[in-house]
């Protein structure tokens, strides 16, 4: 008998499913093959497809830049490309599953995660481009209110720039408050796949720890994504909220075995499904165990960690100020829509 690797020992004997996390054209082909059921791209995962795959989206490519767009709505159409080649790919498995899986993310402009009144509209585009978009938007107040008015007309959303307990509790309430206003209207509500981007929320708390001097150490550090993604867990079950855990930014395979058969979705860079298809990795479900106490005693010294763990840490008026958040928007931002604004 072949060789089971720990990737295919947990998509076959736990309840963790998992999505590819790349818009590349031979990366994913690898990917659906080891077993995504879905896939993330933001605007720098985008950049980056454009860029390595320009030859053979070259006909898309060239027909929008010689459409001599203002720069937001080139990075769109832009973005488009990269989607809607990658929702191609994915659309057999979203029929197949009578649109249960095969979702790809496409993501708003995150220069605007304050603002509802560009991103409804944005969102309302991206959702036409294909049936199986999963319109990515941020876990801000604005973004919040934006998704849940998505949920009401039935469109698909993922929540992202999102790394807490009190996101994603906020993001489950207003899944809730869409599926509500949709069942009012007799429509179908649109899924919701809430993001914890849990290794951000580790590199975020260790500069906190570094600039404050904090009695913690990189044990402590790594374990911080770990146990906000636990607790979040334990809430969604026991409030039963219908919005569905992807956890992403994984930043070792601690993030994987740690929460290990629990029923959400992990997004899966290809080089960490490397390791997990080359490495003799522990094959137990762990996302019962808790972090151990004295883990969260010293983590609690930093306030950061308090309001990125309490599931009352932050209103949602405080989730766009939050450390981890600015540093993300920036990102994807700087090294992501720009770029596609400026592609030549």
């Amino acid at each position: 008998m072949p060789h089971q690797t720990y990737l295919e020992w947990v998509i076959r004997n736990t309840r963790t499913q998992w999505w590819h996390d790349s818009a590349e054209v031979a990366e994913l082909a690898l990917g659906l093959e080891r077993g995504a059921i879905g896939v993330t791209t933001n605007p720098y995962l985008a950049n980056l497809a454009l860029v390595k795959d320009r030859q053979l989206w070259a006909p898309a490519i060239e027909a929008v830049l010689a459409r001599k767009l203002p720069p937001e709505q080139k990075a769109e159409a832009l973005m488009q490309i990269a989607v809607t080649r990658t929702a191609e790919k994915l659309m057999p498995q979203y029929e197949a599953s009578q649109g249960q899986s095969g979702f790809v993310c496409g993501q708003v402009n995150p220069a605007h995660a304050g603002d509802r009144d560009c991103m409804l509209p944005m969102a309302k585009r991206y959702h036409a481009w294909a049936p199986n978009i999963a319109v990515k938007l941020p876990a801000t107040s604005a973004g919040l209110d934006v998704m849940e008015d998505c949920i009401a007309e039935g469109i698909t959303v993922t929540i992202t720039v999102s790394f807490t307990v009190p996101q994603a509790v906020a993001i489950g309430e207003r899944h809730m408050a869409g599926i509500r206003r949709a069942q009012a209207k007799g429509i179908e509500p649109g899924k919701c796949f809430a993001v914890i981007m849990i290794g951000r929320l580790d590199d975020f708390l260790r500069e906190v720890a570094h600039d404050t001097q904090a009695a913690v150490s990189e044990s402590d550090i790594r374990q911080s994504g770990v146990a906000a993604t636990k607790r979040a867990y334990q809430l969604y079950k026991k409030r039963g909220y219908q919005a569905v855990l992807l956890i992403a930014a994984l930043r070792g395979d601690y993030h994987l075995t740690e929460i290990a058969g629990a029923d959400l979705l992990m997004s899966i860079a290809p080089a960490f499904q490397e390791i997990f298809v080359t490495r003799d990795l522990p094959r137990e479900e762990r996302i019962e165990q808790p972090v151990a106490a004295d883990v969260i005693e010293r983590l609690s010294q930093m306030p950061e960690f308090v309001r990125a763990y309490e599931p009352d840490g932050m209103s949602p008026s405080e989730f766009v100020g939050f450390g981890a958040t600015q540093r993300t928007l920036s990102q994807f931002v700087e090294a992501g829509w720009k770029l596609m604004e400026n592609y030549r």
